[in-house]
């Protein structure tokens, strides 16, 4: 068997391409294709943000080393298929991180606020797609995105060429126009129509967030992981009076919620 290089990037893209060596490599990982990894991708993505919330260094190590690893999958296919290497797309990261940050790499100030950094990174970011030849203002946002995060950047987008509220009471009123529109749809309409509304509520709510300066989905694992905590302090608190939510009134769950909350969980 060949000797694997020592150093640690070499010896993970050496590991790849011994995987898909048509000839003595895996069964499994010769076969797969960009579209059939894709899925892995975005799992491998979601788990080191979900060490990044929990805090936990040790498995954020691992998850960010499976993330690495579906990135060098990606490059291999890619060499395979003789479209561009691993090296090509570590150079062009490289290339535009330069490029957008010319405060640090170039001869521009880096005295600047956060906010001005965030605004100067779209105006780069608007002159790449402009040269590229993007097409339509919306095209080159991604499809695979969570819809909650697609829809806060379809929104953001459309806001830059001026298709937004100009006052965030404009939006709170949408909000309660989509509410009510969902509640006469819940009654009087097919269930199509129910989800096309309820899909327009979330829209604003995505919406929302933008101008409150909140990321929608940040947001909302936060809002999952706290009702993770609270419901499972009802389960603990039944436990213990030897009961269970199947057996507990919603009265009694109810009591439990509020206690967890007095708890501050």
């Amino acid at each position: 068997m060949k000797t694997l290089p020592s150093d640690p990037m070499h010896r993970l893209r050496a590991i790849m391409a011994r995987l898909r060596d048509p000839v003595h490599g895996c069964p499994w990982d010769v076969e797969q294709t960009f579209a059939s990894i894709a899925p892995y991708t975005i799992e491998e993505a979601y788990e080191v943000a979900d060490a990044i919330e929990r805090g936990d260094m040790d498995e954020l190590r691992g998850e960010l080393g499976d993330l690495l690893f579906q990135s060098v999958f990606h490059a291999q296919m890619a060499e395979d298929g003789g479209h561009f290497d691993f090296d090509d797309v570590a150079r062009g990261i490289g290339d535009k991180m330069i490029a957008r940050h010319p405060h640090v790499f170039g001869d521009e100030s880096n005295a600047k606020s956060a906010e001005q950094q965030v605004a100067d990174w779209e105006t780069v970011k608007a002159a790449e797609r402009a040269a590229k030849d993007a097409g339509g203002v919306l095209d080159d946002v991604a499809m695979g995105l969570p819809a909650l995060m697609r829809a806060e950047k379809l929104q953001k987008r459309a806001a830059r060429v001026g298709f937004d509220w100009p006052e965030i009471g404009h939006v709170i009123d949408k909000i309660a126009e989509e509410a009510r529109e969902l509640a006469e749809a819940r009654d009087t309409l097919p269930q199509e129509k129910i989800a096309e509304e309820m899909g327009d509520l979330l829209f604003v709510m995505a919406n929302l967030a933008r101008h409150l300066k909140v990321d929608p989905e940040t947001a909302l694992r936060g809002a999952n992981a706290k009702f993770v905590r609270r419901f499972s302090y009802i389960e603990q608190a039944l436990a213990e009076r030897s009961s269970s939510p199947t057996s507990s009134t919603l009265e009694e769950m109810d009591a439990l919620w509020d206690d967890a909350k007095a708890k501050g969980l």
